[in-house]
């Protein structure tokens, strides 16, 4: 139960993402790492990444689109976490340090969570909460 009801809230958490990015892709353009090339298209595809993660991850239908979307959707936290680097460098570079550590710490700190929760209510893995 806990499971599927993560699932879900993750599923919500990342088609909500998905929609701002593509709804208001200001923001996330602004803390876009200079190195990256066509920042527009890639803030574009990330939004869709995340709906169609979310749709994948949602869905009753089929496990192995299930896992495809969990892993999908872990593989792209692990993609953007340089852009969250970037954003934590900035905004702590900032007069007065932008939003603080108070976000920004706990938002390092959940990001390899992030990737395990997609992985473990994707049914990818249950590891470290399997029955022995």
């Amino acid at each position: 139960m806990i499971r599927h009801t993560l699932r879900w809230l993750l599923a919500a958490f990342y088609a909500f993402a998905g929609y701002v990015h593509l709804a208001n892709p200001a923001p996330f353009l602004s803390i876009m790492p200079t190195w990256v090339p066509a920042p527009e298209a890639v803030v574009l595809w990330t939004g869709i990444a995340e709906l169609l993660g979310a749709a994948a991850l949602a869905q009753w239908a089929s496990l192995p689109l299930r896992r495809a979307g969990a892993i999908g959707l872990a593989l792209y936290a692990v993609c953007v976490f340089p852009a969250n680097i970037h954003h934590f460098a900035l905004d702590l570079a900032r007069p007065g340090g932008g939003l603080g550590l108070g976000y920004h710490g706990p938002r390092m700190i959940a990001q390899p969570l992030v990737v395990w929760l997609a992985l473990w209510t994707g049914g990818v893995t249950d590891w470290p909460l399997r029955r022995r």
